[in-house]
């Protein structure tokens, strides 16, 4: 108990002989302090890790298939395993066993906060790495239920574990320029920093109101408060009061409304609806929030309704203002089965016949907006950080000034790189081997998935800058599927996959780094880290996939809208913008799309033909429409 106490009050000597982090918000939240002598990957740390992150991943996996998706954060496990973690800590026997020579004890004294943490970190793992997010489960949704495609078990398992393990080799390389540095202070880790010291800190009751106090009082009020938008007023989740005084006016729908219109004038009361995109905004620096305000403003209140009512571009008022269905030029939803091949390829005569792919207007002005947020991306961190990461690239982190928190870190052994490196050159050889041995079902050709690498490879750390600065993590799915899609047109499967590990691999690489980070502000030995998450990504990916393939097999007609109940909450809302982008990128693509236009703007004039670019630098023949 002496121990706990001591972690995190006041100053060590170490601290006296290292600056403190020069951002304020580290400087007055993270603890300064560490006890090396705290037992880290004990049994309960084991036991209730894996447990949580089992039932997260489970959770977050059945429910993401629902019209209303619903994602349960790691914060609740992190809550409701110290009860549990004390229970076992006063009731398990502290014996100590050998096993070949290891001695261990099921119970080695009270349950500390380094053990706390360590179970967060596995349960992060059903979040971030899987369950949450299920980037890649919703390839393989997308594959089989909407594509009807046949695909094998361990096909998907081999998808899925590499591209996470993938993520991890990248976190590993990145770790000396968004871990090491006291300037990446990765903002959303504060808020679990600060609930970690609340539930294990002992603070005088004379300071005031303590850590603990707070926090308890603000999950009773938030609890008793939820009941209002939850159940008993349930239009205030969003209440729009446009709407609500013309009910029967589709301008004022399409103005007011906060699920299908511009909300203007619409509020929600319920903080999920509040977090449930962008996140926390109690974690957020202010100039990120005023960014992204000043971004919607822009977008939301004075293009789109420009786009839309003075010029109606490309023919906008046919269609519903904002929707993430496909259309026909005359408004009704695109059927894509009229111009798919047995072999999951676009069939160019169907197309030609049939019709042009429409969006909403929203839609195509925020698919748009992402190639300026991919260059913008490049060129702030090249502008605004690019000397510094030169610098430490050149320097290799040695000799540069560290603060008390890098200091005290030392005190434990490092992972060796090639630690890393093996999982990336494990998952690398994987992938490879999958695009050669299910050649015909992933469609994505080897010289693909090394094009998907180098992508990765090279966004990963500028975006990373900004999530560790702003905790914003800016997006480049679209130009990623916008390039495959005019290498490899007409292959929608192979959009996917591109998408899969040139983008997602880099989300997961960034959700490592961010724990990664946790475990340096809690002074968690980075062996214990790895170990954790490594063995947290295993079991999270394979009971992922295990939940959705049972779902997938069984539940009758999932996310087939058209042939489900009206009453069926199974209609995958959020794999539904997956399977969108497969088709406007992969299956129709821009080369087909440029072809369509070119020859209204011009009758009979050929397109221009790029694609031997691609043959010649790739050294490969490619089958362009």
């Amino acid at each position: 108990m002496a121990s706990q106490e001591r972690t995190g009050l006041g100053l060590d000597a170490s601290a006296e002989h290292h600056g403190r982090c020069p951002v304020e918000e580290v400087a007055l939240v993270v603890p300064e302090t560490d006890d090396p002598t705290l037992p880290v990957l004990t049994f309960r740390a084991w036991f209730l890790g894996l447990t949580s992150c089992i039932i997260l991943i489970f959770l977050n996996t059945f429910f993401t298939y629902r019209t209303q998706p619903l994602t349960i954060s790691a914060i609740l496990m992190q809550i409701a395993v110290l009860p549990i973690g004390k229970f076992m800590a006063k009731t398990l026997p502290t014996k100590d066993y050998r096993i070949f020579g290891w001695s261990f004890s099921l119970n080695p004294g009270p349950f500390n906060m380094k053990e706390h943490v360590i179970v967060t970190i596995f349960a992060n793992c059903g979040v971030s790495y899987g369950g949450g997010d299920a980037y890649s489960i919703g390839a393989i949704t997308v594959m089989k239920a909407y594509y009807k495609q046949s695909l094998s078990f361990l096909c998907g398992l081999l998808i899925v574990l590499t591209t996470q393990i993938m993520g991890y080799g990248w976190a590993g390389m990145l770790r000396r320029y968004l871990v090491d540095p006291a300037e990446m202070w990765w903002p959303s880790n504060l808020a679990q920093v600060s609930l970690f010291r609340a539930l294990h800190e002992t603070e005088l009751k004379s300071k005031g109101m303590t850590r603990m106090r707070f926090f308890l009082i603000a999950m009773t009020a938030s609890f008793f408060y939820y009941a209002v938008p939850g159940y008993l007023f349930p239009i205030l989740t969003f209440f729009s009061w446009v709407c609500w005084a013309w009910p029967h006016n589709m301008t004022a729908q399409q103005v007011g409304s906060g699920y299908h219109g511009l909300g203007v004038g619409a509020f929600t009361l319920d903080w999920a609806g509040i977090s449930a995109y962008h996140g926390s905004p109690l974690v957020a620096p202010w100039s990120s929030i005023v960014n992204v305000a000043v971004g919607f403003i822009m977008f939301i209140y004075i293009i789109l309704p420009v786009c839309y009512w003075k010029y109606n571009t490309f023919d906008a008022r046919k269609f519903p203002i904002f929707s993430n269905q496909l259309f026909t030029s005359s408004g009704q939803k695109y059927d894509t089965t009229k111009i798919l091949t047995p072999e999951f390829q676009l069939n160019i005569p169907a197309y030609d016949s049939y019709s042009k792919l429409y969006l909403s207007p929203l839609f195509a002005l925020s698919i748009g907006s992402g190639f300026a947020r991919f260059t913008a991306t490049l060129t702030h961190v090249a502008l605004f950080n690019g000397r510094d990461i030169w610098r430490q690239s050149r320097k290799a982190m040695k000799n540069v000034k560290s603060d008390v928190h890098a200091e005290l870190i030392k005190a434990y052994k490092d992972v060796p790189e090639w630690w890393f490196y093996i999982l990336l050159v494990g998952s690398v050889v994987l992938s490879l081997l999958m695009s050669l041995v299910w050649k015909e079902t992933v469609q994505l050709p080897w010289w693909g998935m090394l094009f998907a690498f180098g992508l990765a490879w090279l966004v990963t750390l500028p975006i990373g800058v900004i999530q560790a600065t702003t905790n914003q993590q800016p997006g480049y799915d679209i130009i990623a599927q916008f390039m495959i899609g005019y290498a490899l047109p007409g292959q929608p499967i192979a959009n996917l996959l591109f998408k899969i590990y040139g983008r997602i691999s880099t989300v997961h690489a960034l959700s490592f780094l961010s724990d990664l980070k946790l475990g340096h502000y809690m002074k968690i030995p980075p062996r214990c880290m790895y170990v954790a998450q490594l063995v947290g990504t295993l079991v999270a990916g394979t009971v992922n996939l295990a939940v959705a393939w049972w779902m997938l097999e069984n539940i009758e007609n999932i996310c087939d809208v058209d042939s489900l109940d009206s009453n069926s909450p199974w209609t995958c809302p959020k794999y539904r913008v997956t399977f969108d982008a497969s088709v406007i990128w992969g299956l129709i693509g821009p080369k087909t799309a440029l072809r369509t236009w070119w020859a209204l703007q011009e009758p009979g004039m050929a397109v221009p033909d790029w694609s031997f670019l691609a043959s010649a630098f790739l050294g490969t023949e490619q089958n362009v429409p």
